[in-house]
């Protein structure tokens, strides 16, 4: 029989209660709110992600990729936005470049929130499980969740760039525009364009970092709008969203195969790689490290409280 009159233990790290965006499945340490002050902690945050990893890499390899086949179709977006934002404000070039990084976020914002898997957002979540367990089991998750995902956004980009090059799906007036910023977007030698991808993958997997900070998903909107308009305004390369605007090139004729795949494609995959592993994933995993190895450590040694 409970004694009424002794005060309940709460738990130090409460749980969610209701489905979490970032972890559908509700498997990990996910904390609904924070356990001091009104924001959740660094590690509180990796909990998060943490969670939603685990839950990601045991989903059906169909499921990974027509999730993936999806975000490559709406990233395209992206370049449908940043286009008509170019025909719009032809002129002055300023005004153009500004109007063009506040559509830009549009293919994300569609990714983001309707959940479907972005290669270059899992630079973080598939390698925080890795950097804990440091097995082969757990390389292997990350290589096929990256493998799934890469190859279902580029199936997908590459029917978007097909709808926008082929069909007239587009009016006329608007070709201009498409031309010039597919033009813009994969300018530039290897070196050039691995070096501008380390920055958007950094972006990206802040993002992913960032919205597990939140369950609000106006605050989510913001942050995405906010991550990504960076991208645009800045010069960076995205190597999906990017990857729409190599493909049409490739298939309007205005670029080779080659140079689409080999000069634009793998550079800004490597690069944005890069970006979301190093800056993100190893900086913040160990900023929370040994928070979290004392944190086991007073778990495992702290005595049992009688029942």
């Amino acid at each position: 029989m409970i004694d009424s009159t002794k005060p309940v233990a709460r738990s130090e790290a409460p749980l969610s209660t209701h489905p979490d965006p970032e972890n559908p499945f509700h498997r990990g340490s996910v904390v609904d709110r924070p356990k001091a002050g009104t924001r959740f902690s660094a590690a509180e945050i990796h909990d998060n992600i943490l969670g939603s990893a685990e839950s990601e890499g045991e989903r059906a390899t169909s499921s990974l990729v027509w999730s993936a086949i999806a975000a490559g179709l709406v990233i395209g977006f992206c370049f449908l936005a940043t286009a008509f934002a170019a025909h719009v404000f032809p002129e002055p070039p300023h005004i153009r470049r500004f109007a063009m990084a506040v559509a830009y976020p549009t293919g994300f914002i569609f990714v983001v929130m309707g959940r479907s898997e972005l290669f270059t957002e899992n630079t973080l979540r598939p390698v925080v499980p890795l950097l804990h367990e440091r097995d082969r089991a757990s390389l292997l998750t990350l290589l096929r969740v990256w493998g799934l995902l890469l190859l279902g956004n580029l199936v997908g980009a590459l029917i978007f760039a097909w709808l926008l090059a082929r069909t007239p799906a587009i009016e006329p007036a608007l070709r201009p525009a498409l031309d010039a910023v597919a033009a813009e977007a994969t300018r530039g030698t290897f070196g050039e364009l691995f070096y501008l991808a380390i920055f958007a993958g950094w972006l990206i997997a802040l993002l992913a970092w960032l919205l597990a900070s939140t369950h609000n998903a106006a605050a989510q909107m913001a942050l995405i709008w906010l991550t990504t308009a960076c991208i645009s305004a800045f010069g960076f390369r995205h190597s999906i969203a990017g990857a729409v605007e190599a493909l049409y090139r490739a298939f309007a004729g205005q670029a080779t195969w080659g140079e689409m795949t080999g000069g634009f494609i793998l550079p800004a995959v490597l690069g944005n790689t890069v970006g979301g592993v190093v800056l993100v994933a190893l900086l913040n995993y160990a900023q929370v490290k040994r928070d979290k190895e004392l944190e086991m450590r007073k778990a495992i040694t702290a005595p049992e409280r009688p029942s």
